[in-house]
């Protein structure tokens, strides 16, 4: 047994064979349909072409600005939504998480004041507050514990 004598198990598909008479069933055309452009050899247009009519990404307008990569996502709890506590409750990450409060990702929080008036005495430990939230929360005799800043990436 020699290299030469060695044979594939899957054999080669045979070749396409065009242009060879209509009895093989790639004469006439050879398999390029009909006439014009696409029958001819180097035939390919360039992406996006629609045949002369304007292109769908020329109707679009040109958006302005862009998007920055390294902003922070915050995940926002508001101070009207934490009256679901019991008075005295100290709320933190995990308990608002349980509550399904705020999503389950690694984003730092954020306190705001809104959607209703807090009514009880909480202890609340977030990342970051606004001014609003915090004097809302010490009103209702509660405290507002801010934990480091942004956590680095």
């Amino acid at each position: 047994m020699s290299l030469q004598d060695l044979r594939s198990k899957v054999p080669k598909k045979r070749r396409k064979l065009l242009g060879r008479g209509n009895a093989s069933g790639h004469g006439t055309s050879s398999t390029r349909g009909g006439k014009g452009q696409t029958a001819r050899a180097g035939s390919s247009r360039k992406p996006g072409f629609e045949g002369g009519q304007t292109p769908l990404l020329r109707k679009m307008p040109k958006l302005k600005g862009f998007k920055n990569p390294c902003q922070t996502v915050l995940r926002v709890i508001f101070t009207g939504n934490l009256n679901i506590f019991e008075e005295g409750t100290e709320v933190n990450e995990a308990i608002l998480i349980e509550k399904k409060l705020i999503p389950k990702k690694e984003n730092p929080i954020k306190l705001l004041s809104g959607k209703g008036k807090l009514e009880k005495k909480l202890n609340i430990i977030v990342n970051k507050a606004s001014k609003g939230a915090i004097t809302e929360v010490e009103n209702a005799k509660g405290k507002v514990e801010l934990t480091e800043k942004f956590p680095k990436k």
